[in-house]
């Protein structure tokens, strides 16, 4: 991938925050009017540069938690997580900002969601701006539903389908490949679509693209939640979704670039963690049972297939 360096003027920081602002208000707005309860929105400022604003829901009655953040950062030198795929990069001054989200409803017939997007630009005294856009959504389930991993999926291939149309697969493939848990050799979920380090486009197009996946998430994910948000459940349920959870835990603790680009640049912690779940459960060596719709989960479901 050819490198994309331009002067600072060609790119407007004002405008794309703007932008994310909006975009992290209609979010929070269309999840209150879900949810029935307002999220808590909290300022907050970073003392090496920048801030941000969470806005968060605890003990809602659609969402046990969720949150959706915006940040905008700067600081001296970009920090391990960002320039590892850059290390020509490494040391420079740097501007990052993105709206990121995560969502664990109460219902274990509703899946967890996450959707981030964010751009960032590294500059140096001798060298014109490098930026790029990176972003995506995914989707966890804990029990599977086809007809909502195809929709979430179709509107993934939505919108990128207007900036060509091998966007969809090779992101799609890219989401599969990153949301997967090594250690485990298990995917996260039924995925979505992901990319990073984005440049290809000249920037208008690249921006266009990662706006475009940003304003596709409501489309992707609440018809979902109206579908599944009335199904009955037991504690037979919530205890594999407090299972699965921990699933979640382990992969944005250990791989998940966003969280170590937080934690590395001194960001700030609760804001960072705030995609963990409230109640997790761990057990050794566990196995569901056979022909339960949990092993249905784990034995066909999330295997990175084809949905569309």
């Amino acid at each position: 991938m050819a490198e994309q360096t331009l002067p600072h003027s060609s790119f407007d920081p004002v405008r794309l925050k703007a932008y994310l602002m909006d975009l992290q208000e209609r979010i929070v707005t269309a999840l209150e009017k879900a949810d029935g309860h307002a999220f808590r929105r909290d300022a907050w400022t970073r003392p090496e540069g920048g801030g941000g604003l969470s806005a968060l829901v605890e003990e809602g009655a659609l969402f046990e938690r969720g949150g959706v953040n915006f940040s905008h950062v700067m600081g001296p030198g970009l920090p391990p997580s960002a320039s590892a795929h850059r290390p020509e990069l490494a040391g420079r001054r740097f501007e990052a900002m993105g709206v990121s989200l995560v969502l664990h409803p109460r219902n274990p017939y509703v899946p967890t969601v996450h959707m981030n997007i964010r751009f960032f630009a590294a500059f140096a005294e001798d060298a014109a701006p490098v930026w790029w856009f990176g972003g995506g959504m995914d989707l966890t389930p804990y029990y599977g539903f086809e007809e909502d991993a195809r929709h979430f999926h179709q509107t993934c291939q939505a919108a990128l389908a207007p900036f060509g149309a091998d966007y969809y697969p090779r992101f799609k493939r890219w989401c599969d490949e990153y949301f997967f848990l090594k250690h485990r050799q298990e995917p996260r979920g039924v995925g979505g679509i992901f990319f990073d380090d984005f440049n290809e486009l000249p920037l208008p197009q690249a921006e266009a693209l990662w706006r475009s996946v940003g304003d596709h998430f409501l489309a992707a994910y609440l018809p979902i939640v109206e579908r599944r948000r009335s199904l009955p459940y037991g504690e037979r349920e919530r205890d594999f979704q407090a299972y699965r959870r921990g699933r979640y835990v382990e992969f944005n603790l250990v791989y998940d670039r966003g969280t170590l680009f937080g934690l590395q640049s001194g960001g700030r912690t609760e804001s960072i963690l705030m995609s963990l779940p409230p109640i997790v459960r761990w057990r050794y060596d566990w196995h569901p049972e056979a022909g339960s719709p949990e092993a249905a989960l784990l034995e066909g479901f999330i295997n990175g297939q084809d949905w569309l």
